[in-house]
């Protein structure tokens, strides 16, 4: 049997509520389609049971599977649009939790999911990719957190009302500095992610609490500017936070894109481990795929790909390391930061 999962990043839930998104919020995104293949079949995107995403239960299977379920906002939304784009998004994911009730669990708060995934279920975990409607409404952060929010970033690429992305060098702005102290009140978790470097050198500097990278790689592995240098992940794991592994093909191995992305191999991502591993990262460690939101290696596309892969990690690092990184590391970090 497949070893259990908690994946801490895909996209899948935007790419199933798409097709029912408002008009005038697709127009806004400026994307009539979310993703590959959905233009040439829009009826096999809207469904969780079964779709041709990463993410689906008929590609998980039998694997016991926690997923944060993104709501990824994009740069382009104002505030206020990506307050009504998250609440429709997040609608999606409850609809399609409801459906599946037989085999779905939704999250409500981190105390949820371990129980579940000890059943064999499908845990849905509500999470945001580039909170920036939270500068829409000051009360939005605790209201989130009551229907199920575990965690957010604040920014996208872009610089935006909160903080910027690694198209600009600005940090986190007076207003995203105060967003972080409501989400740790909150017990939201912060995901940076998305930050640029001097926004993390912020954040450091005035969290409070443990934070995580959802879905960032080792950039002394890959030199990609979205990835973490050594001392970023030193500062997370001496803070007890966690770092997800991101699948994308770009930042596994510098230039792989297109046939190159492709046939990424397993050292290639296990080299990312390793360099954690040597930092010290055994407990730091875990998965944060970019499923349906990015260019996967073929070995890794999609979630049927997982049993084969956790039979590679633990030959490679034994089943107590691969049991923390697939699901035990995460689980313990949104236990512990529950409890405040």
């Amino acid at each position: 049997m497949a070893l259990p999962v908690f994946d801490l990043h895909c996209d899948t839930a935007d790419r199933l509520a798409w097709r029912s998104l408002p008009a005038e919020l697709r127009a806004a995104a400026g994307l009539e389609f979310y993703g590959p293949e959905d233009e040439a079949d829009p009826a096999g995107c809207v469904e969780l049971a079964r779709n041709h995403c990463h993410v689906s239960l008929e590609r998980v299977g039998d694997t016991p599977w926690a997923q944060c379920m993104a709501c990824f906002v994009l740069d382009q939304l104002s505030p206020e649009q990506a307050l009504a784009f998250c609440d429709h998004v997040f609608s999606r994911v409850e609809q399609e939790a409801d459906k599946n009730a037989g085999a779905v669990t939704l999250a409500r708060g981190a105390a949820d999911i371990r129980p579940a995934l000890d059943a064999g279920r499908f845990v849905a975990v509500r999470t945001i990719e580039n909170a920036r409607l939270f500068a829409a409404d000051p009360g939005l952060v605790e209201r989130l957190a009551a229907r199920g929010l575990l965690m957010a970033s604040l920014t996208w690429n872009a610089a935006g009302p909160l903080a910027s992305g690694h198209d600009s060098h600005a940090g986190l702005s007076a207003l995203g500095a105060d967003v972080l102290a409501q989400m740790e009140r909150a017990g939201v978790a912060l995901d940076v992610s998305h930050l640029n470097d001097e926004g993390f050198a912020d954040v450091a500097a005035r969290a409070g609490r443990p934070f995580v990278a959802s879905h960032s790689n080792s950039r002394a592995v890959c030199g990609h500017r979205r990835n973490l240098t050594d001392d970023q992940f030193r500062e997370i794991r001496d803070r007890g936070g966690l770092v997800g592994l991101n699948y994308c093909c770009g930042f596994l191995v510098e230039g792989a894109e297109g046939e190159r992305g492709r046939e990424v191999s397993f050292d290639e991502v296990a080299a990312h481990v390793e360099h954690w591993l040597d930092l010290g990262g055994e407990d730091v460690v875990a998965l944060g795929s970019d499923f349906d939101g990015t260019d996967v290696p073929d070995f890794l596309d999609g979630a049927q790909a997982i049993p084969a892969f956790q039979d590679l990690l633990v030959r490679r690092f034994g089943e107590t390391v691969t049991r923390k990184l697939c699901a035990e590391n995460a689980l313990s970090f949104f236990e512990r930061y529950a409890r405040g």
